[in-house]
């Protein structure tokens, strides 16, 4: 039976910590319920944040007054593919509940894309859209809000396809902080940087690596770090656009996430989510000399996804792990 965790740890503890899944082994042992966990159907392969911030007029109000509602909904896809398996290829959007830390039953909205499985999305910092990976193109969808229902829909446009199609799997895809650039890494080892929303390229770069596994801006928006399924991480200066660090790797460590943030005394530092024969560790890097500050092993099983909250304070990380199964006689 594969089995999917997702662990969060304060970035204090990150270095510090002897035992961080001891809490994620007690929780796995006592069987407590996750209320933020919810299945729809079909097999996700990304997921994102949208913060819809609704300036809504009390209409019931005689003095028009008007109030500021906040309002959390997830952007996740995946599908079955192209084969017959009978599961949709579709795009999704749930409501998230803060308080009671609670998606929807069911999604909000789907938008099912026929035979083309959504791989990877990149949601829009200001909420106008997302960006969407398929087999071989890229699609961006704007988001609306059908009054009636008071809840968020994907339309498709047309605007970005002519510069999106035909460059084959796009295995990573992200907007900067302000959502003025936009990167994208293939499967074919080519980075791409557009100027948002104009495309006008910043930078293209063919076999920046045997394959792009992800990538990210720096907070603010000087450099891009990008990772491939070997080799050293690559930094890129977006001002001269050439590279300005490889970061070497150590051992036998394999990188496969990294992430940008901000240390406690608001000076940049990045993340690479790497696996090793021990598991799954964390590496972190000054960013002004890109040198390795440190390594934490994290996991014992091989890290499947990897992200930092917004203020910099928490790195979660997800992994697969295999269990015997209670009907099976073999592992």
């Amino acid at each position: 039976m594969v089995t999917c965790d997702l662990t969060f740890i304060s970035k204090a503890n990150l270095h510090r910590s002897k035992r961080i899944n001891f809490d994620l082994f007690e929780m796995r042992r006592k069987k407590i319920p996750s209320p933020s966990s919810m299945k729809y159907g079909v097999p996700l392969y990304s997921v994102g944040w949208v913060i819809f911030k609704d300036l809504d007029r009390d209409r019931s109000s005689n003095n028009g007054e008007v109030s500021n509602s906040t309002q959390y909904y997830v952007v996740s896809a995946g599908g079955g593919g192209e084969g017959r398996s009978g599961i949709p290829n579709a795009i999704l959007i749930s409501s998230f509940n803060s308080d009671a830390n609670s998606l929807s039953d069911v999604p909000v909205f789907k938008l099912e894309t026929r035979s083309d499985l959504p791989y990877r999305t990149a949601v829009h910092p200001n909420g106008g859209g997302v960006l969407c990976s398929f087999p071989n193109s890229c699609r961006w969808y704007e988001m609306g809000e059908k009054e009636e229902l008071c809840k968020l829909i994907l339309k498709e446009s047309d605007k970005l396809q002519p510069l999106l199609e035909n460059v084959g799997q796009q295995l990573s895809l992200a907007f900067n902080n302000e959502g003025s650039a936009l990167a994208a890494g293939g499967e074919d080892g080519n980075l791409r940087v557009f100027e948002w929303p104009s495309m006008v390229i910043i930078l293209d770069e063919a076999g920046a690596h045997k394959s792009v596994k992800d990538l990210d801006f720096s907070p603010d928006g000087k450099y891009l770090v990008s990772v491939g399924n070997s080799g050293p991480a690559k930094v890129w200066d977006l001002t001269s656009k050439t590279t300005t660090a490889s970061l070497l790797k150590e051992n036998d460590e394999v990188f496969c996430f990294c992430r940008f943030s901000v240390s406690n005394d608001m000076n940049q530092v990045l993340y690479i989510a790497a696996a090793t024969g021990k598991g799954g560790s964390i590496v972190t890097w000054d960013t002004k000399t890109w040198k390795r500050i440190g390594s934490k092993t994290v996991v014992r099983d091989t890290i499947s996804a990897f992200s930092v909250s917004p203020d910099g304070k928490f790195l979660a990380w997800g992994h697969h792990f295999v269990t015997d199964s209670p009907t099976s006689s073999e592992n």
